[in-house]
């Protein structure tokens, strides 16, 4: 295998990856979750509609799972009792609209 047959083949792994974790997502549940959740608390500390926590230059966020970990996280810190198919839809929703980690 060539070096960038390897690349290609690791770069189709990591979006397979990314399609796989929020294929069955409900992006519209995602979106309705975060307006009523998030969105006060993000725009409070970062202006406007709070979207700039998503897209502010030291990202926290790298990865997909990593975008899952933090949505688990706010869901447990602000005791928000989602299930977690309601953190895979809000992580879905955040995913296609700012990280698009699977495009």
């Amino acid at each position: 295998m060539t070096k960038i047959a390897f690349i290609l083949a690791c770069l189709l792994s990591f979006n397979a990856s990314a399609n796989a974790l929020f294929a069955k997502a409900d992006t519209k549940a995602g979106k309705a979750l975060l307006e009523k959740n998030c969105v006060s608390c993000h725009a409070s500390s970062y202006g406007g509609d709070g979207s700039g926590i998503y897209t502010r230059e030291y990202a926290k966020v790298k990865t997909s799972k990593g975008l899952v970990a933090q949505v688990r996280a706010c869901n447990t810190n602000l005791d928000l009792k989602w299930f977690e198919e309601d953190e895979l839809n809000v992580a879905a929703y955040l995913n296609q609209a700012y990280y698009k980690f699977d495009h």
